[in-house]
């Protein structure tokens, strides 16, 4: 969970999952629905599917317990070399070198480490340095020590140099870059995605949603059909749902960042005149009543639209 999410923002879904699932079998045993229901709101979904797959893996390839050696624990999905040798370092002292953002950072100011961290050349540079200052012994004090020194005093805004333990010795801070390590990513024109999504609701108040494909992007979340570029909302329902609209509106748009492009949600609410028709079969549709709760997880932005169309004062 903390894999690119902050701390403050972890906790209470940290609490609330691990109070479901005390432990990897109970992981195991849960319904990828259930999972990604207790991580809605908290982004990165692929990280909740891997958790899950790897759950599986460990209950049916090692007995239930996380493998002990760092090359197996890579092999499961989501885990890669820090993450594994985090692990290892934290639960059982073993000397493996991490190399999380926090630790990119720490290293980067105080060697003065100039570059992407996302080109070979530096991630090598900084991996070696990481190797080269984690300790035989008091490594889980070690490592997370130097995880917690990035993220409350070497942070990546305004580092607080003057409580820095090892200020004295940090080589950006006697060059007068530390502000500026590491160096940011370059610059690239973020793409805009548009999608027009179907706020589908039927007589009884009930709103169409479906589940997306396992992968990609909210892979195996609930969300709305999607309106293709050159379709038209009433032949859509009358296509896949055997009816026509009794009335459409368009509802505010909503904008959400991804690591890599924006994306604009264009909703447009549609009541139904008639029943849906057999024509919802084949499709992984469901009819979802806000009174009862939700059979799956749903992205922070398709939950906001969701709770604001079934507000009893929505109804029009």
């Amino acid at each position: 969970m903390l894999q690119q999410t902050q701390v403050a923002s972890v906790i209470p879904f940290f609490e609330r999952f691990v109070g479901c699932f005390p432990d990897i079998a109970d992981l195991a045993r849960a319904s990828l629905d259930e999972v990604l229901a207790l991580w809605s709101g908290l982004g990165y979904y692929a990280r909740a599917r891997n958790l899950h797959r790897a759950a599986g893996i460990v209950v049916e390839r090692h007995g239930g317990a996380l493998p002990a050696e760092i090359d197996a624990l890579m092999g499961l999905p989501g885990i890669g070399r820090s993450t594994a040798a985090a692990i290892l370092a934290l639960s059982a002292g073993k000397r493996h070198a991490i190399l999380d953002g926090n630790v990119r950072r720490v290293l980067a100011r105080f060697h003065a480490i100039d570059g992407w961290p996302g080109r070979t050349r530096v991630a090598r540079e900084l991996w070696q340095q990481a190797e080269m200052h984690t300790p035989s012994t008091e490594v889980a004090a070690y490592t997370q020590a130097i995880m917690d020194l990035g993220a409350t005093v070497c942070t990546r805004g305004r580092p607080r140099c003057d409580a820095c333990p090892v200020a004295d010795d940090c080589a950006a801070l006697r060059l007068g870059t530390a502000s500026e390590l590491p160096t940011p990513r370059p610059r690239a024109e973020r793409p805009l995605r548009r999608v027009t999504i179907l706020v589908v609701r039927n007589r009884l108040g009930e709103t169409l949603l479906e589940r997306r494909p396992p992968s990609g992007i909210w892979g195996g979340l609930l969300s709305f059909p999607e309106l293709g570029a050159d379709d038209d909302a009433g032949q859509w329902c009358r296509r896949h749902l055997g009816c026509a609209p009794s009335s459409q509106r368009t509802l505010a748009v909503v904008e959400h960042a991804f690591t890599h492009f924006d994306l604009t949600l264009a909703p447009l609410e549609i009541r139904l005149g008639g029943e849906a028709s057999s024509a919802m079969d084949g499709h992984d549709w469901l009819w979802y009543n806000s009174a009862e709760p939700l059979p799956g997880g749903v992205a922070a932005p398709i939950g906001k639209i969701l709770r604001e169309v079934t507000q009893p004062e929505s109804i029009h």
